[in-house]
């Protein structure tokens, strides 16, 4: 956390971290030398970096003419082209409006991508396979680059289907120096925002490797590029690579590259900004191992990959403990996460000497992240990481949609593996058991230790019944599930945040993230959230008098998938609409979402209007 906090405004952007007149004056408050913009916001701002020049203060970062040059993606991408660097095909100019979008989306040819000149992030970018899609994508396109940047001008170009999205981290000085510190691999996205990335990356061969780079340093040096910066490419199933954009700031995914180069990218940009030059020359840069990222969210991974989700984080702790991980950060136990910015929780980043070392390790600290208050993404992570075309580096941008064409449904648990947690779920109410008739600080009553060594079981899990009789021995449980035999070491308690369970001699690592009085117990194993139910066997005799909760019918309710503001109604009371009938436009962190109607209807109610505040679950329209 930073030694000194300085107020710049409320919570939405445009009053605060886009709001040049604030940090202007937090500037001259604390009498800064240089500012940092970090990796978003004001970043790639051609008038905050002259703002800054004309106030005598150092932008950490390219010069104004570079950022505004490459920053622009329209003009980034002539200048490519001057610069002799591969191009995608597409439509150099401004789009004008949604039907100058059709215009140029024929001319180009479907797929097409539609996205903001002066954006990042996966921001205010949207992909199109036809006329209607066209129009749309130019609707939120624009209103989303507005929100985020400022600035609502959108390009079109061809969209190239299933590549590799690889990057290239270039460093530059003001003596003239440049160098490329080789890629990233970055095509484990959702709605083209990253989600996983890794250095070097499984795919490219050393000669395609320096082709990229040089092209990369050609680009910077064409534009009198200096400190960091990002050249972003497409690559085909055939190594043929095209021009992205470049990103004028230091990226999220930058350490990576910083592990497996051993080169400090941000103090390099501190040295630049102050006119020495780059310590290093190309010859100096190597690969010495490999690193991962995950970016971990505050979102829910099995609606869409990831919809943001808000709360207070009342229990977090990082994995620092485990060694080669590093968590890069802005929140403690306490934050709080909102609607108003980027859902990311913090950059996990593990190194090793092999790729599966450093896979083992990175399945090691998503294990041990104990994050509680938001929905996260651990599960898709964990579960990506360890996934067969994942592990054999056979991926491409629509990873996720091809490995989960249905969505992400949680770890898919073997017959073992649902065994061994259940053992550890009967353990865990045994514990609670003995842990409810022991007294403590009573000395004057006389206590004599619970006598109790066996107990019987009913467990209900994934829709199977098991009956369960655990021992107490020795330190160990024995747990009979239908006949066949656990032994579950005692070296946990009901209180534990992190669980290394030992089950016939293997370790299992699991998070207890609640137990109820009613005997559900809630565990996080591999990655995945499993609900346990777990009672005595009288009280399961019992349960067939228990009556079931009726099934209601909520096809004719609009309800928000994730907290957010509503944008806009596209409904009155009274209206006719049809299944699949866009009814409204939330945003959540800067993202705009279609919310449609599930059937056909009349509209009963509109709850809300536009501007206002939603949580999740809560009911925007109802339909008759």
């Amino acid at each position: 956390m930073a030694d000194e906090a300085v107020l710049i405004g409320p919570a939405p952007t445009n009053k605060s971290y886009l709001n040049m007149d604030a940090i202007m004056s937090a500037i001259q408050q604390t009498g800064a030398q240089a500012v940092h913009p970090g990796y978003g916001f004001l970043s790639e701002n051609t008038k905050f970096a002259k703002r800054l020049a004309d106030a005598g203060v150092a932008f950490i970062g390219p010069n104004s003419e570079a950022i505004h040059a490459m920053g622009d993606k329209i003009e980034s991408k002539r200048i490519a082209g001057k610069a002799k660097v591969n191009r995608i095909p597409g439509f150099d100019g401004v789009v004008k409006n949604a039907d100058d979008a059709v215009k140029h989306a024929n001319e180009i040819g479907y797929p097409v991508m539609i996205k903001a000149s002066a954006g990042g992030g996966g921001k205010g970018m949207r992909i199109a396979w036809n006329d209607k899609e066209a129009r749309d994508a130019f609707r939120f396109s624009t209103q989303e680059a507005k929100s985020s940047f400022g600035d609502d001008r959108l390009l079109i170009e061809k969209y190239i289907d299933n590549p590799r999205h690889i990057e290239i981290q270039v460093l530059c000085d003001s003596q003239g120096n440049a160098l490329y510190l080789n890629e990233r691999e970055c095509s484990i996205q959702r709605r083209n925002q990253k989600v996983i990335e890794e250095a070097p990356s499984t795919f490219l061969d050393p000669d395609t490797r320096k082709a990229m780079g040089e092209q990369a340093v050609s680009l910077a040096k064409t534009v009198g590029y200096t400190s960091a910066g990002t050249v972003e490419f497409l690559v085909d199933s055939k190594k043929n690579f095209y021009f992205l954009e470049m990103n004028t700031r230091l990226q999220v995914e930058h350490p990576i590259t910083e592990a497996i180069t051993g080169i400090d990218i941000v103090h390099q940009m501190i040295r630049v900004a102050k006119g020495h030059p780059l310590l290093y020359k190309q010859e100096d840069v190597g690969i010495d191992g490999w690193a991962l990222e995950c970016r971990v969210y505050a979102e829910d991974p099995y609606k869409q990959f990831g919809l943001p989700s808000i709360g207070r984080l009342y229990r977090y702790v990082e994995p620092t403990h485990i060694p080669k991980v590093r968590c890069d950060s802005g929140i403690q136990e306490g934050s709080e996460i909102s609607v108003y910015y980027d859902a990311m929780i913090c950059k996990l980043v593990t190194y090793g000497a092999t790729r599966q070392e450093a896979l083992s390790i990175m399945a090691k600290a998503l294990d041990q992240y104990v994050i509680r208050g938001v929905t996260h993404n651990i599960p898709l992570l964990r579960d990506v990481i360890t996934e067969d075309r994942f592990v054999k580096g056979d991926i491409n941008t629509k990873y996720l949609q091809e490995v989960y064409p249905e969505g992400f449904k949680g770890k898919q648990l073997t017959d073992s593996q649902q065994k061994d947690l259940v053992s550890v779920a009967c353990c865990m109410r045994v514990k609670e058991d003995l842990r409810a008739r022991s007294f403590t600080n009573q000395s004057r009553l006389r206590v004599t230790p619970s006598r109790r060594k066996e107990w019987e079981l009913s467990v209900n899990f994934l829709g199977k019944t098991y009956s369960a009789v655990v021992k107490r021995k020795d330190g160990q449980f024995q747990v009979d599930l239908d006949g066949e035999l656990f032994t579950v070491d005692d070296n946990f308690t009901p209180t534990s945040l992190v669980i290394e369970a030992g089950v016939n001699g293997d370790t299992k690592t699991m998070t207890l993230l609640t137990k109820e009085a009613s005997g559900l117990i809630k565990l996080r194993y591999l990655g995945t959230v499993f609900k346990i139910s777990v009672i005595r066997k009288q009280f399961a005799d019992q349960a067939h008098w228990m009556k079931e909760k009726p099934v209601v019918d909520k096809s004719g309710e609009v309800v928000s998938p994730m907290p957010g503001v509503v944008k806009s109604i596209a409904v009155i009371v009274g209206q006719e609409v049809v299944e699949g009938q866009e009814v409204c436009v939330l945003e959540a962190m800067k993202m705009q979402n279609s919310l449609v109607a599930a059937r056909d209807g009349k509209v009963k109610s509109v709850h809300f209007k536009p501007g206002d505040t939603v949580d999740e679950e809560s009911v925007i329209v109802e339909l008759e």
